[in-house]
């Protein structure tokens, strides 16, 4: 086994804490062995090129310095795979966010775990639904013309 040093806040530490005593874990390194593990068999699993949506939820505290900008920016930077976001002002400094984002799997998933790795950015979830998509041709009253239509899928 390899040892390696975390520094986590004191409410996380009381949080992991907690979890040690429900779950029955001898001591914080099993509680955090455990955990990791659960949350590597989240991830979910697919072609790097599979297309999907994303769903992302986030809270953000909007007093860390240049947040705000960064996340304006990583917006910009990806604008062709943002397809929509709401933020919800929670109170004077914390916002939650959703966004829909669309992309291959391989840049969608990445994407969303550098986010949540943003300083001021917490409780981050990513939804993942795999979609394909199809160009069709049908009327819509007198407009006929080839447009794309997102298919949800079953599975990756």
């Amino acid at each position: 086994m390899k040892r390696i040093t975390i520094t986590l806040s004191d409410e996380i530490a009381a949080a992991l804490d907690s979890y040690m005593t429900e779950s029955g874990a001898q001591n914080r390194s099993e509680a955090i062995r455990d955990l990791v593990r659960r949350a590597m068999l989240d991830r979910v699993q697919g072609p790097e090129q599979a297309e999907c949506l994303g769903v992302l939820s986030y809270t953000v505290d909007q007093s860390t310095r240049n947040l705000g900008a960064r996340l304006a920016q990583r917006r910009l930077d990806a604008h062709d795979r943002h397809v929509a976001a709401l933020s919800i002002p929670l109170d004077h400094t914390t916002a939650l966010e959703i966004e829909v984002t669309r992309g291959p799997l391989g840049e969608v998933g990445p994407a969303a775990e550098a986010l949540f790795l943003e300083r001021g950015v917490q409780h981050g979830h990513l939804a993942l639904i795999p979609v394909a998509e199809g160009a069709s041709r049908h009327r819509h009253g007198d407009d006929d013309h080839p447009h794309v239509h997102t298919h949800v899928r079953s599975h990756f």
